[in-house]
């Protein structure tokens, strides 16, 4: 799980969280906590240098959290392909998996699809792959569409396949929230400790 020195990221990802493919239940513990944040103070002691990473930073909060409305709004007014990155996975909670691939669409290629083509690959290699999820083994690069296919068809299945995805979701999400804070603060190295 990533931390920053910043205090208040720091408590929002102290509980490790297996986010639901689906929209899952908000996490009402830390409502107030979310709201008391603003781009200016998510990443406090640490200078923001780009306000859109922050309030990125923002929208992977949210959504860490379940809550998928506030978040929603937060990616909508990022007009950026990491704007529309957050907002795809948003969507593809949602569910909403032909407006999830809309949003994909605009990301085009991330910085963190290799990293995340990588992880996937490796977390498919795992015992227990369903056929189905096969192709992240073999994949050149991340292909977005395909894993919004894969999380569709893994919904609700309580299956080898649905902790794959979600685990793969993880991974995703922390690549993706990592990069907006680097970003955030001009790629300050020392803003992550990963524990």
């Amino acid at each position: 799980m990533l931390h920053l020195t910043s205090r208040a990221i720091a408590e929002l990802l102290r509980e490790d969280r297996l986010q639901p493919l689906g929209p899952g239940t908000p996490n009402v513990a830390v409502k107030a906590k979310l709201r008391s944040l603003s781009p200016e103070t998510v990443l406090a002691p640490h200078p923001v240098k780009d306000y859109d990473m922050a309030r990125a930073c923002l929208a992977g909060l949210w959504l860490y959290h379940d809550f998928l409305e506030e978040s929603h709004t937060l990616s909508q007014a990022i007009d950026t392909p990491t704007g529309s990155y957050w907002h795809g996975l948003m969507h593809r909670r949602d569910p909403d998996y032909s407006n999830a691939k809309y949003w994909f669409r605009r990301v085009g290629t991330h910085p963190v699809y290799e990293t995340l083509s990588t992880g996937a690959a490796e977390l498919a290699a795992l015992p227990d792959v369903p056929a189905a999820a096969e192709f992240l083994q073999r994949q050149s690069e991340w292909d977005p569409f395909a894993f919004i296919d894969l999380c569709e068809a893994s919904l609700d299945k309580q299956s080898s396949g649905e902790m794959l995805c979600k685990r793969i979701q993880q991974k995703e999400w922390e690549l993706l929230f990592e990069y907006c804070c680097r970003q955030a603060t001009g790629g300050d190295r020392l803003a992550l400790i990963k524990l």
